[in-house]
């Protein structure tokens, strides 16, 4: 029996139109060495520093500390100003497939290679609350409540290892893979998944990576959405 969903965010629950592959692209093109758009594809999931890193040395660059560190503070300006032009909302039937999935007993934690101020403005801004149900929860009808979260740099290592999934599970007092579903949109995602030894790992075809991509990582299934996981348990 699953008792707990952890989830990706962005193209995995949420919409953010493409806005940090072009982030991530255009700050690393702004240190003078070419992204390939399949390399792009590879790092996306990444803990950002970790994928800033790979991504300059791939383009022939040399990537030390200081220029990572300058490249990542120019993704994260990127980023804000591409969100503040067009916020990210939620995916088509997320919101749904959450309620439903914790109406069914079942918690549901989110994961992002973003770091934690990140993560947590991209929430505020859609509303969405991060920690358990109080009995006297006087959120608004509709408001989207995920049980936990867990960020790139909250753990020693990003994806595709298995950190991130393993600390939502202890925020949430979840102690068996074999009790966890682990969904998301990219390569690492799923590689992440089953890493952590999850009993089901999902990937949803919501992003940019193709059916055929997702297939080749060795999913236990590749869903169109989140949105269609409430069925696919059957809850």
């Amino acid at each position: 029996m699953i008792s707990l969903a952890a989830f990706d965010m962005a193209g995995t629950t949420i919409n953010d139109g493409g806005a940090v592959y072009r982030a991530l692209e255009n700050a690393v093109a702004e240190t003078g060495v070419p992204v390939k758009p399949a390399d792009l594809q590879t790092w996306m999931g990444v803990e950002k520093r970790e994928a800033i890193t790979a991504l300059i040395e791939l383009g022939g660059g040399v990537a030390d500390e200081d220029l990572v560190g300058a490249t990542f503070a120019r993704f994260r300006a990127l980023l804000d100003e591409y969100y503040t032009a067009e916020p990210p909302t939620p995916i088509d039937g997320v919101p749904e497939a959450i309620a439903e999935l914790q109406a069914a007993g079942i918690k549901v934690a989110l994961t992002t290679g973003f770091s934690r101020d990140v993560a947590e403005s991209i929430l505020t801004g859609l509303g969405w609350r991060v920690g358990p149900a109080a009995p006297s929860d006087d959120a608004p009808a509709g408001t989207v409540r995920v049980d936990a979260l867990s960020c790139g740099d909250d753990v020693a290592a990003g994806r595709p290892a298995p950190f991130m999934i393993h600390r939502v599970m202890e925020a949430t007092g979840v102690a068996s893979v074999a009790d966890v579903l682990v969904a998301g949109d990219t390569a690492v995602d799923v590689r992440s998944g089953l890493n952590s030894g999850a009993a089901i790992s999902i990937g949803v075809l919501s992003g940019k990576l193709d059916r055929a991509s997702l297939e080749a990582e060795g999913p236990t299934a590749v869903l169109d959405s989140v949105a269609a996981i409430p069925a696919y348990l059957g809850v």
